[in-house]
Parts: structure tokens; C-alpha cells; sequence
């Protein structure tokens, strides 16, 4: 790599001694504050610590945190990896992530969906992977179609290689206007965001898994990699089975697009596939904690369609704890309670907790799915007899959860 200016290499080590204290001082993983810093004594920090760097961004509504991981465990097959490991998914976490790694050749960032057309302006990123886009955070998100007429302008022009989901209609329009589109067959189980067709409004047909707009000529393109259940099918037309240690079909979905991100390159899916069986948890997601004999699961979902593939994971036949905030980063408006089809969860011991339990309360009457009201987590744990117990958690009660089990990652 070019060797920083002095002026960058100062905000650079200054940015990483106050990571390293914040970790030290248990006020964070210093992933934020240490980028903060940097940007703050050196304003174009992002732009210098991208330079001369295979970068690849990875944005979605759910699924980019893992994406990345996976991603990014198929790459160090190449070598050295930058990488934002713990979802730090805006510049200021960038920044942090190709500091810490500042000889690292190769970056896989995790992009909020907002902030993309931003990152990938300043970092010139080679590779960018577009998963899914849905409602998210109603109170303050652009809506989505905003987002991908964003996505759309950013790539417009630009030499950028885009690996996208081409299943989600909104993902194949904002990605369209690529130089060069690795379209992957990736699916979609939550399709209530997306029945209009963002070129013209007008309504989207769907028979199987092929979709098309009945006014326009809008339409589904042909993917060059297929996920098909428990398997992937290659440009080439081979078939190599997904036996990845994380669950669900979103996560076979998710490793399915960083077989083509790891391909785009030049890492062929015989070295990628094993680097991806090696991730078996995703900064808490899908761990195991435990107390007292009880064996908790860790789930985490945001919105509608994360909690849909949440019930997909889990197992009908354990007692379920649920826990809703509605803090900043999770968004204050819980509305999008009522678009969760909740009745899946009937004939399950069900145990409600968090900050905004009784929103959830509500829905569930609504719904009519018994549940026991909790005032913590500790006691919706405690009510559990000892043995496993599933946990759907938004995000920041998913992180109060983990900072009770020492943050497992």
C-alpha cells in the first residue's frame, strides 16, 4: 500500500489509541470512537485508508453483518482481511476497521443502506454486494424505494462490479444501472415491500420464483448463481452443497452471495466453501449462552422481514423469549409490530420482555398468542426449567442480552 501522508498517519494512530482505551475502559469495542477521532483531526481519513486496497461493501436491510463475516472468512484465503466485524456499518466504523488492519490488502465493509452511495463515492470500492432492502426503522428511514434511487445514481457511471440479489425487485432496480451485474438467484420469503414495480408503479406479477411488471418491461434478469435449497449452482452450472454451520435458509442465502462476492475475486468456490463452514457465530448472533442449566439461543431481528426469518431458525418445539426496545438505533416507532405475523408462535410457551414489552403485549393479545409478561430478562431466563430456551431480541435489547454473557461472540 501507498504510505500515508503524516497528517493521516497521526489521525490514524491517535483514532486507534482511543479504541484501545475505550475497550479498556469497558466503554465500548472502540469501533465508532476511534474512527470519530481520525475523521475529526483528518476529514478525508476514509478516502486515504481505501486507497490501493481491494475493497468489497455489503449493504441489506438484514443479513449484511453476516454477509461480511462471511465474506470475509472466504477472502482470508487470499490473505490479510479489514473488516468491520462488529457492525460498525458507517464511516466513522470504516475508518476504524481499515485503521486496525492498516496493511491489509483486501476490506470487506458492512454498509448501512443510507450511507452507500457516501462510502462507496469516497473508498472507490471495487466490488459492492446488494442483498435485500424492506422496511426498517420507520420513524427515521428514507422509504426503501428512496433508498434504491440512491443506489441507482451512486452506480450509475461508476466501473464498480455489483453482486445482487436479483429475487428482491427494489435490490435489482437500484443495481441495474451498474457497469457490471453479477445477478444471484438469492430468494425472498418477505415480499410485502416490494408488490409495485419501482421503474413505473405499476403492479409486479410473480409465478415461482420469476417476477415481471404487467406495464413495463420491468423484469426479473437471469441469475448466474442459483441458491437452490441446500445448494448453490455456479455460472458454470456445478452444484456445491451449503453445509455452513449457521441456520436457516437466509444464511444459505448469505453465504450464497459471498460465494459470488469471493468469486468476483478470483477465489474459486472449492477454497471459499470451507472458509465459510468456520463461522459459526456472527457478533452474538445464534450463540448459545448459559445459566443455571438453562441454554439460551441468541436471535437477533429488527423488522418484519428479520423477524420472519427468525421463526425460520428456530425450534418450534422450545419455550421462546421475546424482547422489543424501541431506543435510537433500534427506531422509536414499534408500529411495525403489526406487520410480524406472530401466530406461528401458538402452542409455545411464550415469555415477553424488554423496554417496550407491552406494545408487544398488545400484538400478541391481538394475535391470540398466550404469553407470561416479564419485567427482565433475568426473569423471563429464570422461568425457563433448565434446558434450551430459543430468544428473538431487536437490537439493542439483542446487546443488552449479549453484555449480561460477557458479549459472546
Amino acid at each position: 500500500m501507498t504510505q500515508l501522508p503524516l497528517r493521516a498517519q497521526l489521525a490514524s494512530a491517535l483514532g486507534r489509541s482511543a479504541a484501545t482505551l475505550s475497550r479498556m475502559t469497558g466503554r465500548g469495542d472502540g469501533s465508532v470512537i476511534g474512527g470519530r477521532v481520525g475523521l475529526m483531526l483528518e476529514p478525508d481519513l476514509l478516502r486515504q485508508l481505501a486507497r490501493d486496497r481491494k475493497l468489497a461493501l455489503v449493504s441489506a436491510t438484514n443479513g449484511k453483518t453476516t454477509t461480511t463475516r462471511l465474506i470475509t472468512s472466504a477472502l482470508l484465503d487470499l490473505g490479510e482481511v479489514a473488516t468491520n466485524a462488529f457492525g460498525a456499518n458507517m464511516p466513522a466504523g470504516h475508518v476504524s476497521a481499515l485503521s486496525e488492519h492498516k496493511h491489509a490488502p483486501y476490506g470487506v465493509l458492512e454498509v448501512d443502506e443510507k450511507y452507500l452511495p457516501e462510502v462507496l463515492d469516497t473508498t472507490g470500492a471495487g466490488v459492492v454486494c446488494l442483498m435485500n432492502l424492506s422496511r426498517d426503522q420507520m420513524d427515521r428511514a428514507a422509504e426503501i424505494w428512496l433508498l434504491a434511487q440512491k443506489w441507482r445514481k451512486a452506480l450509475s457511471g461508476k466501473p464498480t462490479h455489483v453482486i445482487a440479489n436479483c429475487d428482491d425487485p427494489l435490490v435489482t432496480w437500484g443495481a441495474s444501472t451498474a457497469a457490471k451485474v453479477t445477478w444471484v438467484a438469492g430468494g425472498q420469503r418477505w415480499k410485502e415491500d416490494s408488490w409495485s414495480c419501482p421503474e413505473c408503479g405499476g403492479p409486479l406479477e410473480r409465478k415461482g420464483v420469476h417476477w415481471a411488471c404487467r406495464e413495463c418491461t420491468f423484469h426479473r434478469p437471469e441469475p448466474q448463481w442459483v441458491l437452490d435449497d441446500d445448494a448453490v449452482i455456479d455460472p458454470r452450472g456445478q452444484r456445491w452443497l451449503i453445509d455452513i454451520q449457521l441456520p436457516g435458509l437466509a444464511n444459505r442465502s448469505n453465504a450464497a452471495m459471498a460465494l459470488a462476492v469471493a468469486d468476483a475475486f478470483g477465489l474459486p468456490v472449492e477454497r471459499a466453501l470451507p472458509r465459510l463452514r468456520e463461522v459459526t457465530s456472527v457478533a452474538g448472533r445464534y450463540t448459545t449462552v448459559e445459566r443455571d442449566g438453562r441454554h439460551a439461543r441468541l436471535l437477533l431481528a429488527k423488522n418484519p422481514a428479520g423477524w420472519l426469518e427468525a421463526f425460520d431458525v428456530s425450534d418450534p418445539h422450545l419455550p421462546i423469549i421475546l424482547s422489543v426496545n424501541a431506543q435510537g438505533p433500534d427506531g422509536r416507532d414499534t408500529s411495525w409490530l403489526w406487520d410480524v405475523d406472530y401466530r406461528i408462535l401458538r402452542g409455545r410457551p411464550v415469555f415477553v420482555t424488554g423496554e417496550r414489552r407491552l406494545d408487544l403485549a398488545l400484538r400478541l393479545e391481538v394475535a391470540d398468542v398466550p404469553f407470561a409478561l416479564c419485567a427482565s430478562f433475568s426473569e423471563a431466563l429464570a422461568m425457563q426449567p433448565p434446558g434450551r430456551v430459543d430468544v428473538i431480541a431487536n437490537y439493542t435489547a439483542f446487546q443488552q442480552i449479549r453484555s449480561e454473557f460477557g458479549r459472546a461472540v
